[in-house]
């Protein structure tokens, strides 16, 4: 352990000495309090082990040692970071990229507590509607009921009714004989006042109207207190409602001049016209997490699973023999027994079922799919058991594939048939996840679901001009206000585009991020230390300078906010910047500057100061690729897009950007994406709305390469993902001692027994369930976390064993292959891609988003590819230095470079530059976006006068760029 002299501790600086957590060796470094600081370098270089793994750790097992006993036995022991001291450390707060969880029911206004406090809103403010005619419903007590009908001009006549029945069939005998008992003489029947005492007769079957006359009065102020006895009796025996009929006018007057002549009054919520009542106004009434507020339907998920055709005939070229019906495929032969009952209906039916599936006529898909109701088909059975024959019921695939679902215990067979379903809008809700009368209630002429679904800007501005009032005003201002706060938090931090009922499933890392930061914004906390993780994500250049306010704010009010981050435009925003390095892994774990900026540029090893200062930059390329053809998407139309046409060049660089929330990710991953996979026969969810698809002839496959974990559970690791491991082990299993002992490559994976560690079962750790809390990983104890038992681990390659060769970095195992050029070859690729810090053992589950992208990468890149591939990836620089992007770009114009198409969604200028062609989308983001603002070369696009990007790419371009000049690109032919 290293010593340190004794210094005098100041307090306005978090004094850290002698980190050594993970890759770091030994950091002394003081960060000042109450400043923007930011912690930068090539990935891999350390910076999260400061911030997260040691500061943040630290922070956090002081906080939990601070609790009792009793609390903290639910918490258990946490390890404690690797340094000598640390001290100045504040009480210290976290908000980094993990996703905002998979529950379909969390969503943007539940994760911000929006939705809580609209809830609140429209049971105390709110008015009740119908939701079957949409007229107002409301409740009154008699003193309001009586106040109302005191409002007529003085002298008026009218009847007070209390209705018995409203267009409902029967005689009523027995209600009248009621009435008659307890005094009352007359009541009107089907609009006409009769004696009850006599015989009416009613028709049974047909539908009445019943009321009961209370009384006739005359409105005058001196008969208050009777029109009050006749309310009070009519509401008593009309089940808390009447009638009030105006009958006549005083004189001068006429009737129809009166400010009414009919009018319904309740004590309850009850629509008269539609005769349904409705429920007391609870804030459970607006949430779809509860059994008041939820549609029955979808019981407040807002989708229902539906079986799709398209995926249970994903290839029409096919015949039903051929195996154009998926669940069937197998089954098919006249010697199975599905293939029997098929026979028999094609017999019946005149079904050729060796006819290509788009043939056939809609009649007999139709059948095929659906079955035929009751029907039964009459099978023949002659085989070595016996002949006969048997009445089936053709069932048809989809209805057969939904009871097969419903009826399984299978876990298995469950996944099976979930391929065949598709999430489609509940029919019953339409999307809105609440019951219909919830639905039909309104604040401001707004029901909470219109609210829900509008962008956050937009709802904010709505909320800054709702004028409520009376009582309503008095009860919703704390709540209006509370709500104002929070929404301006979420468009100071970029995140206008979004709206309350986005699910939290659907959120990237960086959105998920910025709204725990408004949250935190809107809590006012002092002499805190925030932590972030690239918060700029996901942000289009125009946006980060309101997100680099929001976080200027926060320092501000007295606060330290350290930030990991690569974002060039918050790096030079910074108060103090520290840059780690020189390299990545065990080249790095060293901080090689600490101090302002110009500290940082004038620093000879900082490959960070070389970029700010442009000793170092990313070039342009030589010459823009013009492409060997055309792909069109034409009339792309789902979400925000507004019918539009996008060209993209094969075998180019295309670059796709644009605002946060202008439609890119509709564009390309829920439109372009899924139609070219289908139209190419790969299995895809269906495609956004558009015209057509044009040049997929290009292509002979498309593969998206997306953020999405390579795995969820210790076993999968970028080694097994890459299939470097499958040579590894064929490699150990080529040596002597694997030889002599008789080992196959299967003696070296931990996923098989005889090989593994059985107390683990090979996954090197052990879980430990925790019930209410989240489940604990703890290392095994038998084999140390080293997956293998003792016999596997004595075979050897140069001095390593196959748990030595999992814990190295891909740096290093590339030194150790070097000679094994099949090994090499896989590893060299995880190298160019900038993953060579990585260790090939490392957990999935520790991947960031950015890291599990680079790898699908890097394994694309290993295989022998034949030119004729459309690659999409989603923000690939995401955690990138400036020198990984660098590495980056040049790996995919290598791909481009043997006839490949390259299409990125991406904000990193440094990429959009090179590029060969860019699509700019906006010009704004959700209902103001959606538009085709340019397409072109980055130059056109710089050229552009309204084009948020290109005004960002012209200091990039150099000079010569005219703004205003019609770039060849910006109107699609």
């Amino acid at each position: 352990m290293s010593q340190h002299r004794p210094t005098v501790y100041a307090g306005d600086r978090i004094e850290i000495r002698g980190a050594r957590q993970h890759n770091l060796k030994g950091v002394d470094l003081d960060l000042p309090k109450g400043k923007l600081i930011v912690m930068t370098g090539v990935s891999g270089s350390g910076k999260s082990s400061l911030a997260f793994d040691t500061l943040f750790a630290e922070g956090q097992r002081r906080y939990v040692e601070s609790l009792s006993a009793y609390a903290r036995q639910f918490l258990g022991q946490m390890d404690k970071p690797v340094y000598d001291h640390i001290r100045g450390l504040s009480p210290t707060i976290a908000i980094d990229q993990k996703a905002a969880g998979s529950n379909p029911r969390s969503t943007v206004g539940t994760i911000t507590e929006i939705h809580d406090h609209l809830r609140v809103l429209y049971a105390r403010a709110g008015r009740q509607h119908c939701h079957l005619c949409g007229g107002p419903v409301g409740a009154q007590d008699p003193a309001q009921i009586v106040a109302d009908v005191l409002e007529l001009p003085e002298g008026t006549q009218a009847l007070v009714l209390a209705p018995i029945a409203r267009g409902k069939k029967g005689t009523f005998t027995d209600e009248l004989a009621r009435a008659l008992r307890s005094g009352f003489l007359r009541a009107r029947i089907d609009g006409e006042i009769v004696r009850i005492a006599e015989d009416h007769a009613l028709e049974k079957n047909k539908k009445h109207d019943v009321d009961l006359v209370i009384d006739r009065v005359r409105v005058r102020a001196s008969d208050r207190q009777r029109i009050t006895d006749s309310i009070e009796q009519a509401l008593r025996e009309g089940g808390g409602q009447l009638l009030v009929e105006v009958v006549g006018a005083p004189e001068g007057l006429a009737v129809d001049a009166m400010p009414w002549q009919h009018r319904h009054f309740s004590e309850k919520l009850w629509c008269p016209k539609d005769d349904v009542g409705f429920a007391p106004l609870t804030p459970a009434r607006f949430s779809f997490n509860t059994p008041q507020g939820a549609c029955p339907t979808c019981n407040g998920l807002g989708q229902a699973l539906e079986m799709d055709p398209a995926r249970v005939v994903p290839d029409d070229s096919r015949s039903v023999r051929g195996g154009a019906i998926v669940p069937w495929a197998s089954q098919a032969d006249p010697k199975a027994w599905t293939g029997r009952i098929l026979d028999a209906l094609a017999a019946e039916e005149g079904i050729d079922l060796d006819k290509p599936w788009r043939e056939l006529p809609e009649k007999h898909r139709r059948m095929l799919l659906d079955g035929d109701g009751e029907r039964e088909v009459t099978v023949r059975l002659d085989g070595k058991r016996g002949k006969g024959t048997w009445k089936m019921r053709f069932e048809g695939a989809l209805p057969q594939l939904e009871r097969r679902w419903a009826e399984t215990q299978s876990g298995q067979m469950r996944d099976y048939y979930a391929q065949f379903f598709v999430e489609r809008r509940c029919p019953a809700c339409d999307g809105a996840r609440l019951r219909p009368e919830s639905a039909a209630v309104r604040v401001g002429g707004q029901t909470i679901v219109a609210l829900s679904h509008q962008p956050v800007d937009e709802l904010r501005d709505w909320f800054e001009a709702l004028e409520l009032q009376g009582n309503r005003a008095v009860i919703a201002a704390e709540l209006v206000k509370e709500i104002r706060g929070r929404l301006g938090f979420l468009c100071d931090v970029g995140l206008g585009y979004l709206s309350l009922d986005r699910t939290g499933n659907t959120l990237s890392g960086g959105e998920a991020q910025r709204i725990r930061l408004a949250s935190q914004v809107g809590s006012e906390l002092t002499g805190v230390l925030y932590i972030l993780d690239e918060p700029s994500i996901g942000l289009h250049p125009r946006d980060t300078e309101r997100l680099t306010r929001t976080l200027l704010h926060l320092r501000d009010i007295g606060n330290t906010v350290l930030v990991v981050e690569h974002d060039e435009s918050t790096i030079r925003a910074a108060d103090h910047l520290v840059d780690f390095g020189p390299g990545a892994g065990v080249h790095g774990g060293e901080v090689v500057a600490s101090g302002p900026r110009a500290a940082i540029e004038a620093a000879e090893r900082s490959l960070t100061g070389a970029y700010l200062s442009g000793r170092r930059r990313i070039e342009l390329p030589k010459a823009r690729r013009p492409g060997s053809g055309e792909l069109w998407l034409r009339g792309a139309d789902g979400n925000n897009l507004r019918d539009i046409d996008v060209r993209v060049p094969t075998g180019a660089l295309t670059v796709v950007t644009g605002v946060s929330g202008a439609g890119k990710s509709t564009l390309i991953g829920e439109t372009l994406l899924p139609a070219a996979l289908r139209a190419l026969g790969q299995q895809a969810d269906e495609p956004a709305p558009h015209r057509a698809i044009e040049g997929l002839d290009a292509f002979d496959k498309v593969i998206e390469v997306d953020q999405r974990p390579i795995g969820r559970t210790p076993r999968s690791n970028p080694a097994t993902y890459t299939k470097i491991f499958d040579k590894i082990r064929e490699l150990f299993a080529t040596l002597p001692e694997a030889k002599m002992a008789g080992y196959g490559p299967g003696r070296f994976s931990f996923n098989v027994k005889g090989g593994r560690c059985e107390a683990c079962k090979g996954d090197g750790v052990l879980k430990i369930e925790m019930h209410f809390l989240a489940d604990v990983y703890v290392p095994c104890e038998v084999c140390g976390g080293r997956r293998f038992n003792e016999s596997t681990l004595a075979v050897r390659y140069k001095d390593k064993s196959i748990a030595d060769v999992l814990d190295l970095t891909v740096d290093e195992a590339l030194e150790l292959f070097a000679l094994h050029k099949p090994v090499a070859r896989a590893l060299q690729t995880l190298t160019e891609v900038g993953l060579g810090y990585m260790r090939l053992g490392q957990t999935a589950t520790t991947l960031s988003g950015g890291e599990a992208q680079r790898i699908k990468l890097s394994r694309e890149l290993a295989r022998v590819g034949s030119g004729r591939t459309l690659y999409v990836l989603d923000e690939p620089t995401t955690g990138l230095h400036f020198e990984d992007v660098r590495r980056l770009i040049a790996v995919l114009q290598r791909l481009c470079d043997k006839g490949n198409t390259v299409l990125v969604v991406e904000h990193d200028l440094d990429l959009v530059k090179v590029a060969d062609w860019v699509i700019d989308l906006g010009p704004e983001g959700g209902v103001a976006g959606g538009e085709l603002v340019t397409m072109g070369t980055p130059e056109d696009v710089a050229a552009h006068p309204t084009s948020f990007t290109g005004a960002a790419l012209r200091p990039l371009l150099g000079e010569g760029i005219a703004v205003g000049k019609r770039g060849r690109g910006r109107t699609p032919s």
